[in-house]
């Protein structure tokens, strides 16, 4: 391999959110990725300190060439310049897109187990959760269209918020049911708001499919949030951007992303987009490849250690949803005993809707040598929480 995923990060002391836990604990949880970023991207950054001026910023032609390029080529998905809006993050776009795009009181439909923010982004605005949950046959999720379309179908809901691929169980959402979905949507003028954050990160031989880019119909009811930050691991740069092609859903969103103070960039956000879009293609092909082989070293390991464990099958995103029923109906009390036994965090499957209290989320992007540490640790914890 041209770039090393196995060497040993150090983030204690740098004011990393993942890191800023007791000396004894090893942080598994939040995603983002021990590695780090791509050569290309550090050397764009470096010229740029060394430029040493970092006044105000503006979104520069090469940014949308960026986007347009990368989609265009990785994903099949063609979009023009004016359809792109900076924002300084997928999680403020969207908390945005409910101010803006529905109003108090309203229903955001969501599909849960799902990343556990979307429902701060709709409670801390007053909008009402309307959960359609997955459903869980044991080894896999899929949709309940009935339930579905009956909630889309409430006059009271206006959006739903797709996550695609699917955070936390790692789903690829194929095309025919992205089509199902945006039919239902439309039909019953609700708005689409895809978040494909983790787009980038599917396993070697898997491509996801842009919502847009399935239909008409999908493409011009949606509003699609896209960034840099998950697969080269650059959260901290604060860079993402909202798709919209129609006019009209577009210049709302766009006033209340500046409403809001969330589209300007700050010194960093635009060159280290352009770097990663550009520039780091290769890196981001070994990352996959080691991620991929991280996942299944997971999967090895329960097999043999901890088989009561299942570990559901995930074709994106470097997360792990692990299922917990055969030893508990409460993988909170779990993750709570693990941590204070062994040190592992990580997450209750809870905090992504209650679907998900049987259940604990696994962040194994790290080197491989502490991901083997964090599985000797949920190996010990489990040992000791079966002798209370």
């Amino acid at each position: 391999m041209r770039y090393d995923f196995d060497k040993m990060t150090d983030r204690r002391g740098t004011g990393s959110l993942k890191w800023d836990v007791p000396e004894r604990e090893l942080p598994m949880w939040v995603a983002d990725m021990d590695f780090e970023t791509a050569p290309e991207i550090r050397e764009a950054l470096r010229r740029r300190v060394e430029h040493g001026v970092f006044g105000y910023n503006v979104v520069t032609r090469d940014w949308y060439e960026a986007y347009q390029g990368w989609w265009g080529r990785r994903h099949h998905l063609e979009m023009e310049q004016d359809w792109l809006v900076f924002c300084t993050g997928v999680v403020p776009a969207i908390s945005s897109a409910v101010r803006k795009l529905t109003t108090v009181g309203e229903n955001v439909l969501v599909q849960t187990p799902v990343y556990n923010i979307f429902f701060n982004s709709i409670r801390n605005n007053g909008r009402n959760i309307l959960e359609s949950p997955l459903v869980y046959d044991g080894g896999e999720y899929s949709i309940d269209f009935g339930d579905l379309e009956e909630k889309l179908a409430d006059p009271q809901t206006t959006l739903m918020l797709l996550c695609n691929p699917h955070n936390p169980v790692g789903k690829i959402w194929d095309r025919e049911t992205l089509a199902r979905i945006g039919e239902l949507c439309a039909r019953h003028h609700v708005l689409v708001l895809s978040d494909e954050i983790h787009c980038d990160l599917t396993d070697p031989g898997y491509e996801y499919v842009p919502f847009a880019a399935v239909s008409d119909v999908c493409r011009d009811n949606s509003v699609t949030c896209m960034a840099p930050t998950k697969a080269f691991n650059l959260a901290g740069l604060q860079t993402a951007a909202v798709m919209v092609p129609d006019s009209v859903i577009r210049h709302k969103l766009e006033r209340g992303l500046n409403t809001d103070e969330v589209a300007e960039p700050n010194s960093f956000a635009v060159g280290a987009a352009v770097a990663a879009f550009r520039e780091g293609e290769p890196w981001l092909e070994e990352l996959r490849e080691y991620l991929a082989e991280n996942k299944c070293c997971v999967r090895r390991f329960m097999e043999e250690h901890l088989p009561e464990i299942r570990v559901v099958p995930s074709q994106a995103t470097y997360l792990l949803w692990l299922d917990c029923g055969s030893l508990t109906e409460d993988a909170g009390e779990l993750t709570g005993f693990i941590r204070q036994d062994s040190g592992l965090y990580l997450t209750e499957g809870e905090e992504y809707g209650a679907c998900g209290k049987r259940f604990i989320r696994l962040n194994p992007a790290c080197p491989r040598g502490r991901l083997q540490e964090g599985l000797e640790r949920l190996k010990t914890g489990l040992e000791r929480w079966r002798r209370l």
